[in-house]
């Protein structure tokens, strides 16, 4: 029961981005006939590779690369992991790139066929539209009253407009902590979403662009909404389907997560989320984002990994599959037979190989 208190009483943070190697790529850095430009959208260097992602991009875009995967191979610090994230960056800003080391799925507690699958399912997006009741409006107001106590419950108000009206909105708890979390104040242009409560910063407005002293550089200046301050809108929303497998494996069996559970999602939930899926995908609710999957030192992996790999690579929503490996001629791990890479040769027919050469 300790475990259950402890949950309950973990509180939303707010969300840290970390800055790492690759934080920086942002696309293969070619122009519109596939060249490489020197430097561009943080790549420098290794143009022949760099170019053919951008053929492989193509491929996936016309729907030609179906049952098949890309290997990066070369000397270590080539870029390989580099060219991989600038793939997926010129697929779509919203495309889901998994990245993982091979020698991980060997560390984890759960089964291999089962941390390959949540790796694959974790780099399939689903793309969910749906119509929601949305405030739209610049804050001119926001008032919080605390009890002198500092132990009482938190009120507030909240003055919207727009160009044509102007609206104040009585505050509760949930509300006034959302507002604190945002660090929204007066003169920022937010939306709130009626149905979830989802507070979202759209920017500051332009009244306000005077006030340059207290800005920092990534501050967006938009203009005040027009219209009604309420409006319907169509929200879309990206998530993976391993986000859904969890949500859902949690609310089937909550215990569950206390009991020294491993982690692994049963398949029968797995199967009603793809009947579901693809129910959405047929109403035209929901459209499937195919993301990136990047297996770096794949020479790691072992025959079983690899024959779980091959059939996957078959599957309806398998995402784009790209291996990063920096061996040549070396057995292939759980048997006693030598092959390029240490990858089986009937999946190394499936792969199209880019070479990653030394930097000069």
């Amino acid at each position: 029961m300790q475990d259950v208190k402890t949950h309950q009483e973990i509180k939303d943070i707010t969300r840290i981005d970390r800055i790492g190697a690759h934080s920086h790529v942002r696309g293969l850095g070619l122009d519109d006939v596939l060249e490489p430009r020197p430097s561009s959208e943080g790549m420098v260097g290794q143009r022949q590779a760099r170019k053919a992602a951008g053929v492989i991009v193509k491929m996936i875009k016309a729907g030609k690369i179906a049952g098949r995967a890309v290997l990066l191979a070369g000397p270590p610090g080539t870029g390989k992991t580099a060219i991989a994230m600038g793939l997926a960056r010129q697929l779509g800003t919203d495309t889901p790139f998994t990245q993982m080391a091979a020698s991980e799925i060997f560390s984890l507690e759960m089964s291999k066929p089962e941390a390959l699958t949540q790796a694959f399912r974790k780099s399939i997006g689903v793309r969910i539209k749906e119509e929601t009741e949305m405030i739209e409006g610049e804050v001119v107001d926001i008032q919080i009253d605390r009890a002198a106590s500092g132990s009482g419950v938190k009120t507030g108000k909240l003055t919207l407009k727009t160009t044509d009206m102007e609206a104040v909105y009585d505050l509760g708890v949930k509300m006034i902590d959302a507002l604190s979390k945002e660090k929204v104040s007066s003169g920022d242009v937010i939306a709130i979403d009626k149905g979830s409560g989802k507070i979202s910063k759209m920017g500051r407005s332009f009244a306000r662009s005077h006030d340059y002293d207290a800005m920092g550089p990534a501050t967006r200046f938009i203009n005040c909404p027009q219209g009604e301050l309420q409006k319907r809108k169509e929200v879309v929303h990206t998530v993976s389907l391993h986000e859904i497998d969890v949500i859902n494996s949690r609310t089937q069996g909550f215990l569950a997560l206390f009991s020294g559970d491993t982690g692994e999602i049963k398949p029968e939930i797995r199967e009603q989320i793809d009947a579901k899926v693809s129910e959405w995908r047929g109403e035209g609710k929901a459209e499937i984002v195919p993301g990136v999957l990047f297996i770096d030192e794949v020479h790691m992996l072992d025959i079983e990994c690899f024959s779980f790999l091959n059939r996957a690579l078959e599957n309806d929503l398998a995402p784009i599959l790209v291996l990063a490996t920096n061996r040549g001629i070396t057995t292939i791990r759980g048997t006693n037979y030598k092959s390029p890479h240490g990858i089986p040769l009937d999946l190394l027919d499936r792969l199209l190989i880019i070479p990653t050469k030394p930097y000069d």
